[in-house]
């Protein structure tokens, strides 16, 4: 049985630097913002937080994307935030089906293009297979990740 979580975070401002480090600087002021980030997975059929976690907001959201936990059917809708394409590697051999939008500076090698059409003869879907270049890794050079993409318009 297929199983939606949805992850997400948000950021709760507050007063200066008093409590977790800053994010930025405001352009007229120079002060930082200080904040909580409340970084939560939702359970989409049960309607109801399953994981919550409270960092400084500064902490970069991937790290709640933890391909271990979820099993081969689960289905994973995130935001932009939680890119990892490691992390991606890992879900898609485990099975998991995950939904986001592409970063824009993306680069990838799109390795077949197929585009299915409605009865009127106006594109419904088009799947495109894409291969990431691999990337340099301290004096290790990692091979290309083969992850699986799905272009859907409506």
């Amino acid at each position: 049985m297929k199983h939606l979580q949805i992850i997400d975070s948000t950021t709760i401002t507050l007063f200066s630097n008093l409590l977790f480090k800053g994010v930025g600087r405001h352009p007229k002021t120079g002060k930082k913002k200080g904040g909580i980030k409340v970084h939560t997975v939702i359970h989409a059929n049960e309607g109801a937080p399953s994981d919550i976690k409270f960092t400084s907001a500064a902490t970069n959201d991937s790290f709640m994307l933890k391909p271990s936990t979820l099993s081969k059917g689960d289905i994973m809708a995130m935001d932009r935030a939680y890119i990892d394409y490691e992390k991606f590697e890992q879900l898609t051999q485990r099975g998991v089906t995950y939904v986001t939008k592409m970063k824009k500076n993306l680069k990838y090698k799109i390795l077949s293009d197929t585009m299915y059409q409605t009865p009127d003869g106006l594109m419904e879907v088009r799947i495109q297979p894409l291969q990431q270049p691999g990337k340099r890794v301290g004096n290790h050079s990692c091979q290309s990740l083969g992850i699986a993409s799905r272009t859907i318009t409506f």
